[in-house]
């Protein structure tokens, strides 16, 4: 027999003969029929829900107990966004470091602000008190602009004999404070090897006379590099012409220590003084910064 079977849906069998009583009977026993099932359906509803909730609870106190596993994280999940924390959008990012590896004593924040972006080779001269004439000499070099410096070499070293001034004047015995380039060379020795900047060797980088204490200047001139201080750049060292007037004294260099302090200058050991003309590059652009330490 078919499922579905309907009125005159089978050929050759004589349709089925319905009455009004039959029909109502029919459709009195369909109506109780429908009547039973929906309290079986109800009661299916009931008893799942309550399964689910009972379930639910279970596990939530499963996992409240103290020392109960930890509930396995959903497949969606993801760290939540920490819109009120301040220092979220920036934390491990690296954050500029003002003093680009030099260090914070050595010099104040106009003298680093004054070091140019394209350099990339320092000399750095940090005087022990604002009235004293010794100091340290620190090379520091960085690979491109805008990079940290590095330092390369370190050398004790004297300054002028009554310390540093901003506006110095001729014969008052300091040496310039700021920040100079470096770029021109000189001396009674020839050019190491290597040297880079312009070098002129001449008979005359001979130092007459004594030092400020009575010690010998023997030897002082044999390698200098001229600090760009009240002078024209790309001239010899002994170039006399002073564009900023004599009254602020000229001729400061670099040179060789005679073992006392200096009238401007600053003195260092001959072998720095050599691996100075050896590692200092126009290329690079070197300059140096001098002056007290502190800011």
């Amino acid at each position: 027999m078919s499922k579905h079977r309907r009125a005159g849906s089978v050929p050759g069998r004589p349709r089925a003969r319905t009455t009004e009583r039959g029909g109502r009977r029919g459709a009195a026993r369909r109506r109780r029929g429908v009547a039973g099932a929906r309290p079986s359906r109800a009661l299916v509803l009931v008893a799942t829900a309550g399964l689910l909730l009972f379930g639910a609870g279970w596990v939530h106190a499963l996992y409240e107990r103290p020392g109960a596993p930890v509930p396995p994280a959903r497949s969606d999940a993801r760290p939540r966004a920490h819109a009120a924390d301040p220092g979220h959008a920036t934390r491990g990012a690296q954050r500029p470091d003002a003093l680009h590896g030099l260090p914070a004593a050595a010099l104040s924040e106009a003298a680093r602000a004054g070091i140019p972006a394209d350099a990339r080779q320092l000399v750095l001269v940090t005087g022990k008190a604002k009235d004293s004439s010794e100091s340290t000499v620190a090379l520091y070099t960085r690979p491109t602009p805008g990079a940290d410096w590095v330092r390369a070499a370190q050398w004790p070293a004297r300054n002028g004999a009554k310390g540093w001034s901003t506006v110095r004047e001729y014969g008052d015995l300091t040496s310039p404070q700021g920040v100079f380039s470096l770029t021109d060379a000189g001396g009674l020795l020839p050019a190491p090897p290597g040297t880079k900047l312009p070098y002129d060797q001449d008979s005359g980088f001979v130092a007459s006379g004594l030092g400020v204490n009575g010690e010998s200047l023997e030897g002082s001139f044999d390698y200098v590099v001229a600090i760009d201080y009240n002078r024209r750049k790309g001239v010899s060292p002994l170039d006399p012409v002073m564009p900023d007037g004599e009254g602020r004294g000229g001729n400061i260099w670099l040179h060789v220590d005679h073992d006392g302090p200096s009238q401007g200058c600053v003195g260092l050991p001959k072998a720095a003084m050599k691996q100075l003309l050896e590692t200092l590059d126009p290329a690079a652009h070197p300059v140096i910064a001098m002056g007290p330490a502190g800011p």
